[in-house]
């Protein structure tokens, strides 16, 4: 069952179930969808960048970029359609990061990890070190 919530885009009360809106602030995300469909899905506006699109539809580009990572809108057949990295901004096609960051990211933590190692094979070169050592002073009294 659904609980009462306020809805996050114009304030006004509804009963929380399957969306996190309202139904006439859902009825206008999927008008402004449609319209973001329709003019991208005609031949001449395939190759429409995402600047664009947001100009010939009036639709925010976040709104375009959030139909794209929803899966709504499929870049394999938009060819200059994509979405910005989500560290550097660059706009990329799959995934969360681009190439580079992603592969900064790799390094980073590789380095991370090689230095763990060296910090454990310290450690256990630390702990060898530790040595037991007896006394003579037994054996001397006698």
């Amino acid at each position: 069952m659904g609980s009462l919530s306020n809805c996050p885009v114009c304030g006004s009360l509804f009963v929380k179930g399957i969306r996190s809106v309202c139904q006439e602030c859902h009825q206008a995300v999927e008008e402004r969808f449609e319209r973001v469909y329709t003019f991208i899905r005609r031949r001449e506006n395939r190759t429409a960048t995402i600047e664009e699109t947001e100009e010939a539809t009036g639709v925010a580009k976040d709104e375009i970029v959030k139909f794209i990572r929803e899966g709504r809108i499929q870049l394999a057949q938009f060819p200059k359609l994509g979405y910005p990295c989500e560290k550097c901004g660059t706009l990329i096609r799959e995934g969360r990061l681009c190439k580079d960051c992603g592969q900064n990211i790799r390094s980073s933590l590789e380095q991370l990890e090689r230095n763990n190692a060296f910090e454990n094979r310290k450690a256990a070169r630390e702990k060898k070190k530790i040595q037991t050592y007896h006394s003579l002073n037994d054996r001397l009294q006698k």
